[in-house]
């Protein structure tokens, strides 16, 4: 397969620290079955370890798919609650679910208009697509009260997250 792609510099992104306690939102959370709007302090609460969530390019972009292949081939939902969000509806959430073979062991949150991404400092615009923003892409590792443990933030697009970092945290 050849891709062809500029690689973009984003530069640095105002984002929440390790230490701090991640912005809350609620959103649709998607799994292989339906979806329900479910805060983060929630998800965060009724994990028994963990949460990861990783930012992704909109499903159906070749960065979303191998964020999710390396995060499924790798186990983390073995030792952690992973979650991603993007700007893709549920119903593309669910399509990426199947796709990628995560159903049952990882759910997405579903933020179409991009707000927690702008709450958490990450929000870029597409380049060539006016008006149309995503996230950049990002890691944020938090605990059972939303402070965050661990954060990566991509400063280029693509960029993709240093996977043993994050296992290390976990």
């Amino acid at each position: 397969m050849d891709l062809d792609f500029d690689v973009i510099e984003l530069g640095e992104a105002d984002h929440p620290a390790e230490g701090e306690k991640a912005p809350e939102f609620t959103r649709p959370l998607v799994n292989d079955e339906f979806w329900e709007d479910v805060a983060l302090s929630e998800l965060c609460a009724e994990s028994e370890g963990s949460v990861v969530l990783v930012f992704h390019a909109m499903d159906g972009a070749f960065p979303a798919t191998y964020v999710w292949n390396e995060i499924r081939d790798r186990g983390w939902h073995e030792q952690a609650t992973v979650v991603g969000l993007s700007i893709s509806t549920p119903y593309a959430h669910k399509d990426l679910l199947e796709e990628r073979d995560i159903e049952g062991d990882h759910r997405l949150y579903s933020d179409p208009a991009n707000g927690v991404a702008e709450q958490y400092g990450i929000a870029m615009d597409l380049d060539g697509m006016t008006g149309l923003a995503e996230p950049r892409p990002a890691v944020f590792v938090l605990d059972s009260d939303r402070t965050i443990e661990y954060a990566w933030v991509g400063e280029e697009w693509p960029s993709f997250p240093d996977y043993d970092a994050v296992e290390a945290q976990l």
